[in-house]
């Protein structure tokens, strides 16, 4: 499955933005790629730059990548509920909340990558184990449409487009 195969109606056209920063590449290489490469742009990065912000009031380094890997917990869990065929509306979560809650101040950058490499593995073989059939599978989240491709797709877009903003403004 990759970003050509959705249709438009697999995901709201907000998350766009996310998937138009991916090339046409297949879900399994968009996250199996997207752990190598996001792997090396942490262990590159200068402890103490962690603390950073561009602006005020703007997230930190350390908030934006806990960020990433709170996004890739929740749209993972999304995707497992319905490629289970589990059609229950699941509701949506508030990205600055989790955010003010993350404790990025107590982090480092070890710890970080840790907890994101749990958090992939278990994604790479959560989208492993799915066929054609699974990944098609549409449910409802934050009262929008979603398919099970869309939200590994949009999985690593989001991560892809968050490194992008660490490089181009942060760092």
């Amino acid at each position: 499955m990759k970003v050509s195969d959705l249709a438009p109606t697999e995901f709201a056209h907000f998350y766009a933005t996310y998937l138009n920063v991916l090339d046409d590449v297949a879900l399994m290489d968009a996250l199996k790629d997207g752990k190598k490469w996001f792997q090396d742009f942490v262990n590159n990065l200068p402890e103490e730059k962690l603390s950073h912000n561009y602006q005020e009031g703007k997230w930190t380094i350390a908030e934006v990548l806990l960020h990433l890997i709170d996004t890739e917990r929740v749209f993972q869990y999304r995707a497992f509920r319905f490629s289970r065929n589990d059609m229950t509306p699941l509701p949506g979560f508030d990205q600055d909340d989790f955010v003010a809650e993350c404790e990025s101040e107590r982090r480092n950058k070890e710890s970080i990558l840790e907890e994101y490499l749990s958090v992939r593995n278990a994604t790479i073989t959560l989208f492993e184990t799915m066929d054609d059939t699974k990944l098609k599978r549409i449910g409802t989240a934050s009262d929008m449409p979603w398919s099970v491709a869309a939200l590994g797709l949009v999985i690593s877009g989001h991560q892809k487009h968050h490194t992008n903003i660490l490089l181009e403004r942060y760092l």
